[in-house]
């Protein structure tokens, strides 16, 4: 006997437990978890850990054996139906006899779309779709930016006092947020494939930009940097995994050679406005990039606030207070006029130690 329909949203939220942990590994394919469900007990879970290994529903089954048959599978994301690096998972649900698939969110890849779950049907599988939407689908937003655009989903997030600075006077800046706050942003680093900065927040902080989670893979490390002022002894340069360097094409060609020498990729684009900044993120999907986290500086928000492209806001509030002398978290917008402002919306509110954290998007 298979799971029963009311237990469905606990189990699915067993299979996004499970399907998190390949998030920052499986480009350019989408993180997914499975897991198997038999009279109430779990057989087995499994995750897709990285493009060519098994997706996680062959991960599920080859630990579940015989134990599959009869089994209710939970999966975030719509079982393949097509020949790619693996065998189509719907095909491996068929074969090893589960009764009942339950799908967290439908795939938006043309060649899979509705397929998938249509095949499982059409085999007499019982097959239930929808199940925490959001949630799966908040699971593979890169991927799906992707496939819709062409670009990856860019994440901006912002650390400031209440009353919205990064930096005091002297431009000291550490640490404006609790030690809570800060691993919370360890693990939003950990599903991203690049992390972004400015110039200003390199020659300012000379930040690591990396991942201190144990087992997490090591995100690019990208800087706007028009002038191509970054130091080649900074340690996003000489860090471990991949650093890559944007300027303009004016920017002076002994600065890219000291930097290519060093071990940077430097890539000269023009990033001004909408056009510069599609200009940049088709750069870095063309890299393996399905989601960008924007880390600052203030010039760097402002301009991609303004260019239109942050898709989900993630801002830190620490209960201090820093003055009209302290650093804005965001530069110049060009607002004339209240009713001019980018208008948000609130998506949730949450408490992290002593910090508050406000996630939003454009509305």
């Amino acid at each position: 006997m298979s799971a029963a329909a009311g237990d469905d949203d606990g189990w699915m939220r067993a299979a996004l437990a499970e399907g998190e942990l390949g998030l920052g590994h499986t480009s350019p394919n989408p993180a997914v978890g499975c897991v198997l469900v038999k009279n109430g007990r779990e057989m087995a879970r499994g995750h897709h850990r990285r493009a060519g290994l098994p997706h996680a529903e062959a991960e599920a089954l080859a630990r579940a054996g015989s134990r599959a048959r009869g089994c209710t599978a939970y999966v975030t994301l719509e079982p393949c139906a097509h020949h790619g690096r693996t065998p189509p998972c719907a095909d491996a649900l068929i074969a090893a006899g589960v009764s009942r698939v339950v799908v967290g969110c439908r795939d938006v890849h043309a060649v899979v779309a509705g397929k998938g779950m249509a095949r499982l049907r059409r085999a007499g599988i019982e097959v239930r779709e929808r199940v925490l939407e959001r949630e799966c689908r908040e699971l593979v937003r890169g991927f799906d930016s992707i496939v819709t655009t062409g670009r990856p989903f860019v994440h901006l997030k912002l650390a400031a006092t209440l009353d919205g600075r990064i930096a005091a006077r002297g431009g000291e800046s550490r640490w404006i947020t609790g030690a809570q706050a800060r691993g919370l942003v360890q693990l939003m680093r950990a599903r991203a494939e690049a992390i972004m900065v400015g110039v200003g927040t390199v020659l300012a902080d000379d930040p690591r930009l990396t991942c201190r989670i144990r087992g997490a893979s090591s995100p690019m490390r990208v800087v706007l940097d028009p002038k191509l002022q970054t130091p080649p002894d900074a340690r996003v340069v000489r860090g471990r995994g991949r650093a890559l360097i944007i300027g303009s094409p004016s920017a002076p060609a002994s600065r890219r050679r000291r930097l290519e020498s060093a071990g940077a990729e430097v890539l000269t684009l023009r990033t001004r406005g909408e056009a510069g900044w599609g200009s940049v993120l088709v750069a870095l999907a063309e890299r393996g990039v399905m989601e960008v986290l924007i880390e600052g500086g203030a010039s760097v928000a402002a301009s991609a606030i303004v260019a239109g492209v942050v898709r989900r806001f993630s801002i830190f509030y620490n209960p201090r207070l820093m003055g009209g002398d302290g650093v804005a978290m965001v530069g110049a917008l060009g607002v004339r006029h209240p009713q001019e402002a980018p208008r948000l919306r609130t998506l949730s509110v949450q408490s992290v130690g002593a910090d508050l954290l406000w996630e939003g998007e454009l509305s």
